[in-house]
């Protein structure tokens, strides 16, 4: 799946474009955050994602990263804790 991810400023923290290729991933088996199974898979009256589709998710913390910050190296953090997390897939 190709996807950009946002913060809700606008900010780009992570991009499969940016790196050639789209991400291969298992969904539904706890490899990827709730909010992507949620997103992908469909649920609470969210239909499921078709082969080729599109889809804008708006990922809230507790359904990514909650409290949690992540991608941390060198004392510096890609997603911060408690941060809403955007994806156009």
């Amino acid at each position: 799946i190709h996807y950009t991810g946002r913060f809700v400023d606008g900010t780009v923290f992570d991009s499969s474009y940016k790196r050639g290729r789209p991400l291969t991933l298992r969904i539904g088996v706890g490899k990827v955050i709730p909010g992507w199974d949620l997103g992908i898979l469909g649920g609470d009256g969210v239909p499921p994602m078709l082969a080729g589709g599109k889809r804008k998710l708006r990922v809230p913390p507790e359904l990514a990263y909650g409290q949690y910050s992540v991608g941390c190296y060198a004392g510096k953090c890609n997603i911060p804790g408690n941060a809403t997390l955007l994806y156009d897939m």
